[in-house]
C-alpha cells in the first residue's frame, strides 16, 4: 500500500539565461516500510524531487504541474500551515551536508529540542530525556555529552548521526536521505547505511534514499527509480534491475561499478553528459549518449513500459525486439 505516491511531477526554474526544465514529470510510488532509491546522475533530478515532496524548492522554482499524494492529501495544494505541522513531524529529510544544515549557533540538543517542541507535547524534562534517547539509538556515545556540544565540535559521520537523529525526533512516517554519505569516508559510510537500515527496520519507516552510487542501492533498498533529465527512465525492484536492466541509461551505470578482478583496469564510462534543462527535448534525453539510438528515439519520447511483474522501462528497443 502506498503511503506516497508523485504523480506527473514537473518543474522548472527561473533564471538569467532562461526556464531550466528539472522534472518533466516523475510518476512513482513509494510503500509503507519501503526503502526506495532515486538514482542518477548529478543533474538528473533527484534532489529536486525530494526538496518537491518537502516544499522547500528555491524561490525561482515553479511546480508547473503534478500531485504529490500524501495519506490522500495532495502536498502541493494544502496550505502553509498544514505543511509545516507534516514537514519534520510526518516526513522528514536528511541532507546531505550535514555540516551546512545543522546551525553552528546552537547545540545538537538545542536543535532535536527545536523539532520536539513544534511537533511533541512533552514537558522540558520529558524533551531532554528524549534527547539523549534518540543520540543514543544513533550510536553516538556519550548522549547526555553530546547534546552539548555544537556541530563544529563533532566529526562528519557524527554530524551525520545528529542530523539523522533530528529527522527521527517527531517519529516520522517518512524520511527522505539526499545524498547521507557523500561526505563521508569509505568506512563511515557503512556505518551510516547500517543505522539507516536498522532504524528503518525497527520503526517502520519508509525512505527515499537519493543517490547516484547504485552500489548503496543494491545494499539497501527493495525498489530503484532510475532518474534521467528529470525523467523516470527505469522502475523496478532492486532484484529485477540489477538481474535484468532494460534501458541503455540503467546499463550503462550498472557496467560503470567497479568490479571484483578488475583492478587495474578502466572502468566503463557513459560517454557526454546529462542535458542541462536549458532546452526543451523533444525525444529521448538519452538519445545523444545511447550506443543503441534510432531516428525515432530523436523526435519522440517513448513512454515507460511493462518489462516484467513491477519492470517498466522507457526505450523503443523493447518495441523494436517484441518485448513490452
Amino acid at each position: 500500500m502506498a503511503i506516497l505516491t508523485v504523480e506527473n511531477l514537473r518543474v522548472r526554474f527561473k533564471t538569467p539565461f532562461g526556464a531550466v526544465y528539472a522534472l518533466r514529470g516523475i510518476d512513482f510510488e513509494l510503500a509503507k516500510g519501503q526503502t526506495l532509491g532515486l538514482v542518477g546522475e548529478t543533474g538528473c533530478g533527484k534532489s529536486v524531487t525530494g526538496r518537491s515532496i518537502m516544499r522547500l524548492l528555491d524561490d525561482n522554482a515553479q511546480v508547473t504541474h503534478g500531485r504529490i499524494i500524501f495519506e490522500d492529501k495532495d502536498l502541493l495544494q494544502v496550505d502553509d500551515g498544514e505543511m509545516r505541522r507534516i514537514r519534520g513531524n510526518r516526513i522528514a529529510m536528511i541532507f546531505q551536508d550535514p555540516s551546512a544544515a545543522l546551525n553552528p549557533l546552537f547545540t545538537i540538543g538545542q536543535q532535536i529540542n527545536d523539532v520536539l517542541r513544534a511537533h511533541a507535547s512533552n514537558t522540558r524534562e520529558g524533551r531532554q530525556s528524549q534527547i539523549v534517547e534518540l543520540l543514543a539509538s544513533v550510536g553516538l556515545p556519550d548522549p547526555a555529552q553530546m547534546a552539548d556540544v555544537y556541530p563544529h565540535q563533532l566529526s562528519g559521520g557524527q554530524q551525520q548521526r545528529a542530523m539523522i537523529a533530528q529527522s527521527l525526533a517527531a517519529q516520522p512516517d517518512v524520511i527522505i536521505a539526499d545524498e547521507p554519505t557523500t561526505a563521508l569516508d569509505v568506512t563511515i559510510q557503512a556505518q551510516i547505511l547500517d543505522l539507516l537500515r536498522t532504524l528503518q527496520r525497527e520503526r517502520a519507516i519508509s525512505v527515499i534514499l537519493i543517490t547516484h552510487d547504485l552500489g548503496i542501492v543494491a545494499e539497501t533498498c527493495q525498489h530503484v527509480v532510475v532518474l534521467y533529465a528529470g525523467r523516470v527512465v527505469e522502475t523496478g525492484s532492486v532484484a529485477a534491475i540489477f538481474a535484468d536492466p532494460q534501458h541503455p541509461y540503467t546499463q550503462g551505470l550498472l557496467a560503470a561499478l567497479p568490479r571484483p578482478g578488475s583492478r587495474g583496469a578502466d572502468l566503463t564510462v557513459i560517454p557526454g553528459s546529462v542535458p542541462s534543462g536549458l532546452e526543451r527535448i523533444a525525444g529521448c534525453a538519452f538519445a545523444p549518449r545511447c550506443e543503441h539510438v534510432m531516428d525515432r528515439c530523436r523526435g519522440h519520447q517513448p513512454a515507460l513500459a511493462e518489462i516484467g511483474s513491477a519492470h517498466q522501462s522507457a526505450c523503443f528497443l523493447h518495441e523494436a525486439s517484441g518485448d513490452g
